[in-house]
């Protein structure tokens, strides 16, 4: 099993993705397209792809040339049916690349909230792995229309398309169930200025935070990891 996994950002790591393909025993060919590393034109060499997050939007082609050419690339992993997963801005990049609206700017959702799937999660392949409503780690301000065809599987309280899948197993989910209290911690540490300034409150109280929210986020991004993972 041959997966791409693409990094939008540094320190942006798989996270309990990771840890899924590890026991899965996947071969990651990690490309770094930010740092001027290049994409593969087609998903001849890979069984699945992955895309992780990133402070840029969807659609700042400019400062980010190879987004128009990413988005292309979803599209060609999807429709030779294998398994994609974009994670908050990758969930944005599947979104562009079936053709829906990328919405910027919106107010930021940070820190643990609640995601509540709805009724198609409940025979959904990943979605179905999970209860109905459970925490789970945000970080994200841009969001996106529901592509044609793309069947909508969780919302938040602030978020509606949380969660999407088009046809067997192309994924976007726009919350960071990668990222458990362990890799947190890391982004409380390497972006502590950039929480500092905007989120605070949080931060002064984040012991809190990880009490209440830790272990239940923790489980259930595991239990959708390996149920994506089991895709492939």
């Amino acid at each position: 099993m041959r997966v791409l996994v693409v990094q939008n950002y540094q320190d942006t790591g798989l996270g309990q993705v990771g840890r899924a393909l590890e026991e899965a025993d996947a071969t990651i060919d990690l490309r770094q397209p930010y740092l001027g590393e290049i994409l593969p034109d087609d998903d001849s060499d890979h069984d699945a792809l992955v895309v992780l997050g990133g402070d840029q939007n969807a659609l700042a082609d400019d400062t980010y040339p190879y987004l128009p050419g990413l988005a292309r690339l979803i599209k060609r992993f999807g429709d030779a049916d294998k398994a994609v997963l974009g994670i908050c801005l990758g969930s944005q990049l599947v979104a562009r690349g079936y053709g829906a609206e990328n919405i910027l700017g919106r107010p930021t959702e940070f820190g643990w909230h609640e995601v509540t799937g709805t009724p198609e999660a409940i025979s959904d392949p990943i979605l179905s792995a999970v209860s109905h409503q459970f925490p789970i780690f945000h970080w994200h301000s841009d969001t996106f229309s529901l592509p044609e065809g793309g069947v909508h599987l969780a919302s938040s309280a602030m978020t509606r398309n949380q969660a999407f899948r088009i046809g067997r197993a192309v994924y976007g989910i726009q919350f960071h169930f990668e990222a458990d209290t362990r890799l947190v911690d890391e982004w409380t540490r390497v972006f502590h200025d950039q929480i500092v300034n905007n989120h605070a409150a949080w931060l002064a109280n984040y012991r809190t935070h990880v009490e209440r929210n830790g272990a239940a986020a923790d489980a259930a991004g595991l239990a959708l990891a390996r149920a994506w993972v089991a895709l492939i």
